[in-house]
């Protein structure tokens, strides 16, 4: 296996069209890489169902 996500894990969903298509719009149009929303989105989720608390969250 490449070592190349040290940090990162890979792995594989399926979403709802509309909402893929609203995302890679958002990521194209602030120029935010989609993994890195893709971690502030899970990380909101998170804390709103307290398996994580705010000061936990990465700062960008």
């Amino acid at each position: 296996m490449s070592s190349v996500y040290r940090t990162r894990k890979q792995w594989s969903t399926a979403i709802d069209k509309e909402l893929y298509e609203k995302f890679r719009q958002l990521s194209s149009s602030t120029r935010i890489p989609a993994t890195r929303l893709l971690d502030e989105a899970i990380e909101d989720l998170l804390v709103k169902y307290a398996v994580m608390t705010k000061e936990e969250k990465k700062n960008p």
